[in-house]
């Protein structure tokens, strides 16, 4: 049997250059956004096409499989394999040409679904297929499962935008293909004789089975399970180019493509159409086509109380009454065409209300609702995981209502549920359910559900699969929606292409049992009680096991943004482009480390330490990622369970004690500062704590704020005093290095009508120990912190943080770490400045009219606290500002440890940098964090200003 270590040399000699066999590649590369895990032996990232045929023919020579793979946002299994695995994302992405004129493009298979638009769309074009995954998938993806979309109602499948594609068989002959799609009769060309052969095969295949092909295949617009012989018929001219879309890599490689590009109608616009339950709403769905509409989704409120639940009310604008929604986008050439269209839809459907939304925010924000859908869907009604399996199967659209209702009541007697969304105008339907794929005789349950289901789906005349493909999930499954002679068919085909079986395996002919390889089912749960975590994983019933497998793979960590977009996440694989510096490659590491059959077996294993060393712990995603992953807190605690009772490493003494090392030094903080500030003490120190010598170090005070406040703070004829009470933390930051900003919070607080006070004591939020893992010492700390805060509370006096991360703290990781009554009572007590001000009655901020605002929102600000607060300030005072997104690269110890300081440059210069460097000289960068501070400092030379010193400079 070929291994990996016979599989490396052999591909180098091929002149293949990106190879990757490690255990950390390998286990994050055997999983994609399915249950399924199967450890390939080899990645490979290939760099061209003739790295893809030598890949193909080392694999035809030595009889390992071949398994090609985009983005990995495949819901089905059919992108991992367990032989070799050709990540086509991470080389072979470019957009080669637009011809605006023939409405082409020329795309590599990793093209990403949003590069592309972006490219095309200055052109006045767009790639009509949108899937919710656009920001991350590829167009090599999109063709392996026929992806759709939203707009697939007015655009089609990806079957019905593909122009032309270059493909290689399981013998390595070279297709060229052009479709029928652009009106043009489709067209074959091979190298050589063996390519020729290979084609006439399946023309004789096809002549044998048209009675089959014309009755079974292609008889809606999602019959997406199988091979699509249809477009294989002497009517149709025979266009093997398009019949190859949604093989799912099983008949030939496509190294190049050629899309279709659409221009869309000037005028659209959002209605959101209310039904008493989503059983209406499917009864409806369908006539949206006829009327004009290029988009019917659908939702109910299952879904929707998931966002607010997780992201609050402002998080879901406003919708019509009712249990369940239509997301109906109508377009037209005029105005006066689109509002007579909507007229005509609103008065055809008879739905309880309607609304139609023409602010596009609000409408970004609803249609986000539905993109995150997938994410969002992964944890069910029952706060139990909800996973793929049976993901997004499809009936006939004037079937959907009934077929919707059944379903419910296959789910009740197999005791399941979910959070259903879809495709409602196409009659597909996605959902993830809550097997207990963990428990005994799980996965025997798992499979008895997809056989009943499926029978369920055969019964309307629909397909198990209306979008994702069949993978490993669904293959097994198509003798319940095919004829004998059908599945021949298949069989066929896949010989004629492929006849040694190499290209995926296991998936459409010939399938893996559906509930082999089930990862989810191997797992072992990691409990808060009986392993001694430190967090308690409050929303994971205290398993550590169920936390980490939140990550359900659909990538969004991977987005590819447009620049200038509001997102955290994630901030280092923006910088790296490497998948174990995705939140999702962090999130496989951990899932491998708890499989009793993976290679990486414990807290300490090297491949988790490398899979976490660049995670800026900047809690993005626990914002962003719609599975609601906290990586942040699962690096917190593997470095805890790695160094317990252990030697650590030198900056976790250094940086994780910096409040301890700070009360110090401010007691002689000219001396400090000289001995810091004296080059060679410097760099001997900042290698000996793990500081790269490239930062700059910070100075401390020399006053510290709590000392300014015990002469300045109690005023009494200070402007607004006595007031209302408030405490302010003061944090080790504001204490002892920006004390300024502290006395300007005073100033602001004084003159909303406060009469600000401090603890009686000094106490921390414990963020630095968080950070680095230390976290008995973190519990004991935030334990006196809560000591001293709760009475304030609990007598109704709001608590004030003005460095962000150790509010965040305070908001967060003190009830995850403490677990009390009064840790949540704290927590619901701290404010932001501007939460607090927006609270004031009365209160009015300064005049900013003219002054042009950069505002940089510290990312635990953004993602755990919320800057919606901030941003309604800075609107109500006129400033101009631009609001940037993502992480300033310092987060916190991150960027001054060694080994880190490139990557930190790198994800400032994503937003950060560029944008101050666009500034004007007067702008205002407005940075609330310490360490934001400090990156503009060190990188930028630009002084970086907080909210509090901004309200206290311009007087109301």
């Amino acid at each position: 049997m070929t291994t990996a270590l016979d599989l490396v040399p052999e591909l180098e000699r091929a002149g293949v250059r990106d190879i990757r066999a490690d255990a950390l590649t390998r286990g994050m590369y055997s999983t994609d956004a399915s249950l399924y895990r199967v450890v390939p032996q080899v990645v490979v990232c290939p760099q061209d096409a003739a790295e893809v045929a030598a890949v193909i023919d080392v694999c035809r020579r030595t009889g390992v499989p071949l398994t090609s793979r985009g983005a990995g946002t495949s819901c089905a299994g059919n992108a991992v394999g367990p032989g070799v695995v050709l990540d086509f994302s991470r080389h072979m992405g470019r957009v080669l040409s637009i011809d605006p004129e023939a409405r082409t493009a020329v795309v590599e298979p990793g093209a990403i679904h949003a590069t592309l638009q972006r490219a095309a769309v200055p052109h006045g074009v767009r790639f009509g297929p949108d899937p919710s995954s656009h920001t991350r998938c590829t167009v090599g993806g999109m063709i392996g499962n026929n992806a759709c979309g939203n707009r697939a109602l007015g655009y089609g499948r990806t079957s019905d935008n593909i122009a032309g594609m270059v493909a290689l068989t399981g013998l390595g002959h070279e297709l060229r293909l052009t479709t029928g799609v652009l009106g043009d009769a489709p067209t074959v060309s091979t190298t050589g004789a063996g390519g020729s052969e290979q084609v006439e095969a399946v023309r004789s295949l096809v002549g044998a089975n048209l009675a089959t092909i014309r009755t079974e295949m292609g008889r809606f617009g999602r019959q997406v399970s199988g091979y699509a012989c249809e477009h294989l018929l002497p009517e149709r001219g025979f266009d093997l180019g398009r019949a190859l879309v949604g093989s799912e890599g099983t008949l030939a490689v496509v190294t190049e493509a050629t899309v279709r590009l659409v221009t869309d109608p000037p005028e659209k616009t959002l209605v959101v159409l209310g039904f008493d339950d989503i059983y209406a709403a499917g009864d409806v769905a369908p006539l949206m086509k006829q009327l004009g509409a290029v988009a019917s989704e659908g939702i109910d409120r299952r879904i929707v109380d998931v966002v607010r639940a997780r992201l609050g009310d402002n998080a879901v604008p406003d919708l019509p009454e009712g249990s369940a929604w239509l997301f109906v986008e109508p377009v037209a050439d005029s105005v006066d065409e689109l509002r007579s269209r909507v007229a005509d839809l609103v008065g055809a459907v008879g739905a309880r209300s309607h609304r139609v939304v023409e602010d596009p925010v609000e409408g970004r924000a609803l249609w986000r609702i539905r993109e995150d859908g997938a994410g969002l869907a992964g944890r069910t009604p029952r706060d139990r995981p909800g996973h793929a399996g049976w993901e997004d199967a499809a009936v006939p659209p004037e079937s959907f209502g009934a077929y919707l209702r059944e379903f419910d009541v296959l789910l009740e007697q197999h005791d399941l549920t979910g959070l259903p969304y879809g495709h409602f105008g196409d009659g597909c339907l996605h959902i993830r359910l809550d097997f207990d794929l963990e428990r005994p005789g799980g996965t025997d349950r798992f499979r008895e559900f997809l056989y009943a289901s499926a029978d369920l789906v055969a019964r309307y005349g629909g397909s198990v699969s209306g979008e994702h493909g069949d993978g490993r999930a669904r293959s097994e499954l198509l003798p319940r929606m095919y004829s004998p002679g059908a599945i021949d068919l298949f069989r066929g085909l896949k010989g004629a292409l492929d006849p040694d079986d190499l290209l995926n395996p296991g998936v459409l002919v010939d399938p893996d049992p559906v509930d082999a390889h089930v990862r989810v089912a191997a797992a072992q749960p990691v409990s808060t009680n009986r392993d001694r975590l430190a967090f308690h994983y409050p929303a994971d019933a205290g398993d550590f096991t169920q936390a980490v497998h939140r990550c359900t793979g659909v990538g969004k960590c991977r987005a590819d943004h447009a620049p200038g977009a509001v997102s955290v996440m994630c901030p280092s694989y923006l910088a790296t482009r490497e998948e174990k510096d995705s939140t999702r490659g962090r999130a496989r590491a951990l899932q491998e480390m708890l499989s009793p059959f993976s290679a990486i077996k414990d807290w300490r294993a090297p491949e988790v330490h490398e899979a976490l060393d660049l995670c800026l712990s900047c809690k993005g995603c626990a914002s962003d990622c719609p599975t609601g992953i906290d990586m942040a807190t699962y690096k917190a605690e593997v470095l805890h369970q790695t160094y317990r009772g252990r030697l650590r490493p030198p900056s976790h003494y250094a940086l994780g004690w910096l409040p301890a090392w700070s009360r110090l030094a401010s007691k002689s903080p000219r001396i400090t500062n000289a001995l810091m500030g004296a080059p060679g003490v410097a760099k001997v120190g900042m290698k000996a704590a793990g500081v790269d010598p490239r930062r700059s170090l910070p100075r401390f005070a020399e006053q510290t704020f709590r000392g300014w406040f015990a002469e300045h703070g109690a005023d009494p004829s200070a402007e607004g005093s006595p007031g209302r009470p408030v405490v302010i933390f003061v944090d080790s930051f504001v204490e002892h290095f920006s004390p300024q900003v502290g006395i300007d919070a005073v100033t602001v607080l004084r003159a909303a009508g406060y009469t600000p006070i401090v603890t009686g004591r000094q106490v921390c939020c414990g963020l630095t120990w968080i950070s680095t893992g230390q976290l008995d010492s973190a519990r004991r700390i935030l334990t006196k912190a809560v000591r001293e805060l709760d009475p304030y509370v609990v007598q109704g006096i709001p608590i004030v943080g003005l460095e962000p991360s150790c509010t965040a703290a305070l908001r967060h990781d003190v009830v995850d770490l403490l677990g009390t009554d009064a840790s949540r009572r704290v927590a619901g007590g701290v404010l932001t400045l501007a939460e607090l001000l927006d609270r004031t009655e009365g209160w009015t901020p300064p005049d900013l009219t003219g002054v042009e605002v950069v505002a940089q929102p510290h990312c635990h600000h953004a993602s755990i606290l919320g800057w919606g607060a901030d941003a309604a300030l800075l609107e109500r005072s006129g400033a101009e500002v631009v609001r940037l997104g993502g992480c300033c690269g310092l987060a916190g110890n991150f960027g001054v440890e060694q080994g880190h300081y490139d990557v930190s440059v790198a994800v400032a210069e994503q937003q950060l940098l560029p944008a101050v460097r666009e500034a004007g000289p007067d702008a205002v960068v407005l940075a609330d964090g310490f360490s934001c501070r400090t990156q503009l400092d060190d990188l930028a030379r630009r002084e970086g200003v907080h909210l509090a010193t901004l309200l206290a400079t311009y007087p109301r």
